[in-house]
């Protein structure tokens, strides 16, 4: 990289760090606090995965654990979209990737063009997999996901696959002049009592003004509907998406990881930060009580666009894997997935 380019990525980032900490320039709410993160760097890189699956990039983390053994999901933008891939791994450093999980739908279905994302839980000896679907994307060679997003089911009885598509069930459907009528994607589930909560993606698209959200779904058969809350988890104004969830039995707080979406100078949006969100009650938030994790201010390696998290607890650490791109570019592609820490207990943070 010659000086002058350093300069003026230097240059950029200086402008883009500046705006963020002087607010939004449309006036989208700011995390104040800071739950820092210890960042340790690229764990995962794009582009050798089996038979070109993440050539153009690797998003979307979802790390789980079974028997000791690691397996991170990830959206891999292959030479025909994006797809959910696998990875597994013995310390959530070094990964053997497996290739694409998911294949696309036929044309003409609702995940004829994307299968990404997936979010699972266990229930007996069936595993049940929640993943984005959607029959529109970008040109090529990209293929972004393009609206709607809609939550679609698969299952098999291990996280190595394979995974069987379920048509005939309809997790999510989208509602109009509601906060998910653009989008109702999947996200951390997690069961309570007798029932499953899932912490799913809502948007609304208002003549290319998009507002994102979190909102919960509730369910007690996973091979059912799911029954929506009127009310999101936080207003639209907040700009999150997607979400994972640790709760601290020291201090009974419930924390909700999710990524940010800030816009730079130019008015374009991309994933900024993680944040996370705490409470004491899993079916009320505050707003007010959020923090910033990740940033280009303590991410080692990225200084631009930084994406969705996903945490394990790892002995007395909180593990953080995130998607981000390697130096400064809110591109969303050509992604690589990193992996950050947070001690545990996790402290509240305070204004100081």
């Amino acid at each position: 990289m010659n000086r002058n380019l350093i300069l003026s990525v230097s240059l950029i980032f200086c402008q883009n760090l500046m705006a963020q900490n002087a607010g939004y320039i449309d006036k989208r709410p700011q995390a104040i606090l800071r739950m820092n993160a210890v960042d340790e760097g690229i764990v995962l890189r794009y582009g050798n995965g089996p038979d070109s699956c993440d050539v153009y990039g690797a998003r979307e983390a979802i790390v789980n654990e079974d028997k000791g053994i690691y397996y991170l999901f990830y959206d891999g933008a292959g030479k025909e979209g994006w797809k959910a891939c696998l990875a597994e791994s013995n310390d959530l450093r070094s990964w053997i990737k497996k290739g694409a999980i998911l294949n696309l739908g036929v044309p003409g279905s609702k995940d004829s063009k994307c299968v990404a994302s997936p979010w699972v839980i266990k229930e007996k000896d069936l595993w049940h997999m929640f993943y984005l679907g959607t029959p529109n994307t970008t040109p090529a060679p990209d293929r972004s996901p393009g609206f709607p997003y809609l939550t679609m089911k698969a299952k098999s009885s291990s996280l190595k696959g394979p995974w069987i598509k379920q048509y005939d069930v309809t997790p999510l459907e989208l509602r109009a002049e509601s906060y998910y009528s653009a989008t109702a994607s999947p996200g951390f589930i997690v069961k309570i009592g007798g029932q499953y909560l899932q912490f799913f993606s809502g948007s609304t698209d208002d003549k290319g003004v998009v507002k994102r959200t979190l909102g919960i779904a509730r369910t007690k058969d996973l091979n059912g509907s799911w029954e929506i809350d009127s009310k999101p988890v936080v207003p639209l104004e907040e700009q999150v998406e997607n979400s994972s969830l640790y709760f601290d039995k020291s201090s009974n707080y419930w924390f909700l990881f999710t990524n940010h979406i800030g816009i730079d100078s130019n008015k374009k949006e991309y994933t900024d930060a993680i944040w996370v969100y705490w409470s004491k009650d899993i079916n009320r938030w505050d707003a007010a009580n959020k923090a910033v994790v990740l940033d280009s201010s303590n991410c080692s390696w990225s200084k631009g666009a930084i994406g969705m998290p996903s945490v394990i607890k790892v002995g007395n650490r909180l593990a953080i894997l995130y998607d981000a791109f390697e130096g400064y570019s809110t591109y969303p592609m050509k992604r690589n997935i990193g992996l950050a820490w947070l001690k545990l207990p996790l402290a509240i943070p305070v204004e100081k």
